[in-house]
C-alpha cells in the first residue's frame, strides 16, 4: 500500500482537511470526529486502495487493518488542527439506545491499547514463571508486573481521562476528582468508617472501578457547564474547578461512586447468576453470536463488564473464552478461505486476515473476509459455538484482560489450577479445526464471470432461471450501504437493495411462495420459482411498533403472484415514532445466487430492480 496516496484519497472523500476536527485511531480503524458528515462521499472511500469499509456513527470510522497506524501518521501530516474554522454541523438526533451505546464506546475504545499491552505481559509474565524462567520473587518481575497492576488500578483515572474527552469536559480537573478516591489519605478513612454530613461513607476500594469514574465526571461536567455560565469571566479560570471540585467530590462519595460501585457489582453477579445457572449454554450462545456483535461494536458494551468481573474476582470466564473462540475460529475460516480461493486478491487477503486473526485482532477477518461470505460467517459461528460449548462445559478462566490470540495465551495459566491452560491451548486448537472444516465443506468461490456480472451491473444471461425481481414499493431506490443498519449495510443478511418508500404497500416482486410472516407483521419473507429467498423489512428497528403500522394480506404458505398486495403499512406512524421507513430488500440466499442490482432511482412495482440466478456447481 502506498500510505501516503492512500492518507491523500481518504482525506479527500471525507471532505478534507477543513472537515476533520478530530482524528484518531484503534487497532484496525481510523476514527474521525467531522465537521459534517454529509460532505462525505462513501463510494468513493470504498474504492480507495487499503479500505475495507466504512461505519457511520458519532465518529465516522475507516476500516484499514493492520496497516492502520502507518495510514493514520500519513494522514497526520496533512492536517492542522490548529487552523479548524469550518463550525461543526449539529450531529441529527440518535435514539437513546444508540447514544448510550455511543458513549460507553467513545469511554472504552483508547482504553484498549493500555490494557491490551498490560495484558500480554502480564500473560507472558505468568508463562515465564510457569517454566521457571523467571522467578517471581525477583526486582525484575515485580517491576514489570507493577506495570499491568498500575494500569488496572489507576483504570479510574484513565476512564476519568476518556470520559471528559467524550463530555468535553476538562481532563485534568476530572483526573483530580477521580484521583480523590484514590489518595491514600481517603482511602484509608473510608476504610476506618467516616461519616459525612451524618451520612456513613460506604467502604469501597475504588482502584479498578470504571462505573464510579465515569458517573464521577458526568456529573463534573455538568457543573462546569453550571458554573461556567454563573462564573464573572475574570475568575473563571479559579473559580469553576474549584467550585466544580468542591462539589463534585463529596457528591461522588456520598452517592454516585457507591451507585456506581453496586451498579458494577450487580451487573457482574447476573452475569455470573446466568453463567451458573445457565452453564456452558451461555458461552456457546455468546462465542456464535460474537462475529455480529464486533460487525455493530456491541461487543465493546461487554469490556465494562469484563473489567469489572476481574478487578472484583481476579478472573474472567465469560467473554475472554468466549472472544478465544470466536478470533481464532476467524482465522481457521481465513486460513480454509485462503487455501480454496482460486482469486489471488481474495487468497492474500484471506492469508493476511488470518494471521491477525490467529493473533487476536479480528476485524480484518470479519470486514474482509467473513461478512463479505455468508458461509464463511456460518462456519465461524458453527465453530465459535462448538468451541464455547466445550471452554463452558471446563470452566476455562482467563486471568488478564486481553484479546486472546497466540500472543496472550499464557493468560489462562492459573497457579492453582494447572489444566485451565491446557483446556484453553485445546480450545484454541477446536476453533481452529473447526471453523477451518466448516469453511472447506460450506463454502465455494463465487465463479469469475459472475462476479464480473455482478461488479457491472450488467444483466445475467446464458440460463433460463434467471429471475427478474421487479420493484415490491413505489419509492427511491438506493444501494444497501445507504441503510442505517450494519447487519444490513454490511450485507451480512445478503445482497440487495433498499426502497425509501412513497406508498405503503408492499407487492410480491415475483411469483413464489410466503415462507414467513414475522409476529410483529414488519417483516416478511418469501420463496421464488428459482430458489431466490428474499426478505423484506419495512422500516429500521419498527419491530419495536408491535405490528402498529402494519396489516398483512398473506400469511406462511400462501402462493402469491408477482404484484399482489403482501402487506399495507403507514409510513407517517413509522415517521411519527422516530424511525426510519427504508425497506431492505434482501435475498438470504446471496451465497447461492449470482445478484444484479440492475436499477436504482425512482422505481415503481413495473420497473425491475433485482436479477437472480443461481451460482454454478
Amino acid at each position: 500500500m502506498d500510505y501516503k496516496q492512500t492518507a491523500a484519497e481518504i482525506l479527500k472523500y471525507v471532505g478534507t482537511e477543513k472537515n476533520v476536527a478530530q482524528l484518531e485511531h484503534c487497532s484496525t480503524r481510523l476514527r474521525f470526529t467531522l465537521n459534517d458528515q454529509k460532505k462525505v462521499n462513501e463510494e468513493k472511500l470504498k474504492a480507495v486502495p487499503g479500505v475495507m469499509g466504512v461505519v457511520r456513527s458519532n465518529q465516522f470510522q475507516i476500516i484499514i487493518g493492520n496497516d492502520v497506524v502507518e495510514v493514520y501518521d500519513a494522514l497526520l501530516k496533512m492536517i492542522d488542527f490548529n487552523h479548524q474554522t469550518t463550525p461543526a454541523v449539529p450531529a441529527e438526533k440518535q435514539k437513546l439506545s444508540k447514544t448510550a451505546l455511543d458513549f460507553l464506546i467513545g469511554i472504552f475504545q483508547p482504553l484498549v491499547p493500555a490494557i491490551a499491552g498490560a495484558g500480554v505481559l502480564k500473560s507472558i509474565l505468568i508463562l515465564l514463571v510457569a517454566m521457571h524462567v523467571m522467578d517471581d520473587g525477583g526486582a525484575l518481575y515485580k517491576i514489570l508486573v507493577s506495570i499491568s497492576d498500575a494500569t488496572f488500578y489507576f483504570l479510574p483515572m484513565m476512564v476519568a481521562v476518556t470520559t471528559a474527552n467524550k463530555l468535553k469536559s476538562n481532563r485534568l480537573v476530572a483526573i483530580a476528582a477521580v484521583g480523590v478516591t484514590l489518595l491514600p489519605a481517603v482511602t484509608t478513612m473510608i476504610a476506618d468508617g467516616t461519616t459525612l454530613f451524618g451520612i456513613q461513607l460506604q467502604n469501597i476500594a475504588y482502584n479498578a472501578q470504571v462505573f464510579p469514574a465515569i458517573l464521577c465526571v458526568s456529573f463534573l461536567a455538568l457543573m462546569e457547564r453550571l458554573m461556567n455560565k454563573v462564573s464573572p469571566k475574570p475568575i473563571r479560570i479559579f473559580f469553576v474547578p474549584m467550585i466544580a471540585l468542591a462539589v463534585t467530590v463529596p457528591v461522588t462519595l456520598l452517592f454516585l461512586g457507591p451507585l456506581g460501585y453496586n451498579v458494577g457489582q450487580i451487573f457482574t453477579a447476573a452475569i455470573l447468576f446466568l453463567y451458573d445457572k445457565l452453564g456452558f449454554v451461555a458461552l456457546t450462545v455468546l462465542s456464535a453470536i460474537l462475529p455480529l456483535m464486533v460487525a455493530t461494536g456491541m461487543h465493546k458494551t461487554l469490556l465494562p463488564y469484563a473489567l469489572a468481573t476481574y478487578g472484583e474476582l481476579g478472573y474472567e470466564m465469560l467473554y475472554l473464552p468466549a472472544s478465544l473462540a470466536h478470533n481464532i475460529g476467524e482465522s481457521g475460516a481465513c486460513f480454509a478461505v485462503a487455501l480454496k480461493a482460486k482469486d489471488e486478491t481474495l487468497k492474500s487477503t484471506a492469508f493476511s486476515a488470518g494471521i491477525s486473526a490467529f493473533m487476536g485482532i479480528t476485524e480484518p477477518a470479519l470486514y474482509g473476509v467473513t461478512l463479505q461470505n455468508k458461509k464463511v460467517l456460518y462456519s465461524v459461528m458453527l465453530g465459535g459455538g462448538i468451541t464455547g460449548a466445550f471452554l463452558g462445559l471446563l470452566s476455562v478462566k482467563a486471568f488478564a484482560v486481553v484479546g486472546p490470540g497466540a500472543a496472550s495465551m499464557s493468560m489462562f495459566i492459573d497457579s492453582t489450577n494447572g489444566m485451565n491452560i491446557v483446556w484453553a491451548i485445546a480450545g484454541f486448537v477446536l476453533a481452529l479445526v473447526s471453523s477451518f472444516i466448516f469453511t472447506l465443506i460450506l463454502w465455494k468461490e463465487e465463479t469469475p464471470a459472475a462476479a464480473a456480472a455482478a461488479a457491472s451491473g450488467k444483466p445475467l444471461e446464458g440460463s433460463h432461471d434467471v429471475l427478474n425481481v421487479l420493484c415490491p414499493i413505489d419509492g427511491q431506490v438506493v444501494a444497501l450501504d445507504q441503510v442505517g443498519d450494519e447487519m444490513f449495510s454490511k450485507k451480512a443478511l445478503g445482497d440487495g437493495v433498499a426502497i425509501i418508500p412513497e406508498v405503503g404497500e408492499l407487492r410480491a416482486p415475483a411469483d413464489g411462495t410466503i415462507q414467513m410472516v414475522f409476529e410483529t407483521k414488519h417483516s416478511l419473507g418469501m420463496t421464488t420459482a428459482n430458489g431466490t429467498e428474499i426478505l423484506f423489512h419495512v422500516g429500521l428497528d419498527t419491530v419495536n411498533l408491535q405490528g402498529k403500522p402494519f396489516t398483512p394480506r398473506v400469511k406462511a404458505g400462501d402462493r402469491v403472484k408477482a404484484g399482489d398486495l403482501l402487506l399495507k403499512f403507514d409510513i407517517q406512524a413509522i415517521k411519527d415514532a422516530g424511525l426510519d421507513p427504508i425497506t431492505p430488500v434482501v435475498v438470504t440466499n446471496s451465497q447461492d445466487m449470482n445478484v444484479v442490482v440492475v436499477k436504482t432511482g425512482q422505481a415503481n412495482q413495473h420497473d425491475i430492480i433485482l436479477q437472480t440466478q443461481r451460482k454454478e456447481g
